[in-house]
């Protein structure tokens, strides 16, 4: 796991935002050899027309770029009405494009978030592994942590912060098997 760039996709743009924070407490105490970078700005880009894919403006070529040069993805979101909020669906469209050549495939992804239901966000990160799947991503499928946060502190809990950090070391890790 030596020198690997993860970028990270935070699904809400709340300021307080319990997502947002785990994401910071994740690159925080990422692993030796491996880095957590938030990436900035997703509400700044316009939602996905592909009247716009010829020149799609700043937001989405910082997005593009930070995405292609990392060497994995983590999806950290809520879940909003049983599925992704829509900011996050729209970062997915735009890294799905060009069609068959966007940012997202081939790169390795995992999928976390709390939500305070009994289901922990389970549709939404469901939701997402499926989009970034169809875009051509790689989802690390045992490195999905649904974490419900109704009934406990999930930055005190000590095993739900080890859940978390074990989802990083495997997406990290994971070496995808060979076409």
């Amino acid at each position: 796991m030596s020198d690997t760039r993860i970028a990270v996709l935070v699904g809400s743009l709340r300021a307080e935002s319990t997502n947002r924070k785990l994401a910071e407490k994740l690159a925080a105490g990422a692993p030796e050899g491996v880095s957590l970078e938030i990436v900035e700005g997703l509400g700044e880009l316009p939602f996905f027309n592909e009247d716009l894919e010829a020149d799609p403006g700043e937001a989405v070529t910082q997005l593009r770029k930070t995405v292609t040069e990392a060497d994995r993805v983590l999806i950290v979101t809520p879940e909003y009405n049983a599925t992704i909020p829509g900011v996050l669906k729209n970062a997915i469209d735009w890294l799905s494009r060009p069609y068959a050549a966007g940012a997202i495939k081939g790169k390795v992804v995992a999928v976390v978030g709390v939500t305070p239901t009994p289901y922990g966000g389970k549709w939404a990160h469901a939701d997402a592994a499926r989009s970034v799947g169809i875009a051509g991503g790689i989802v690390v499928e045992d490195a999905i942590v649904s974490q419900p946060a109704h009934e406990i502190d999930v930055f005190a809990d000590a095993e739900v912060q080890a859940r978390f950090a074990a989802a990083v070391e495997k997406l990290a890790g994971f070496a995808p098997a060979a076409v």
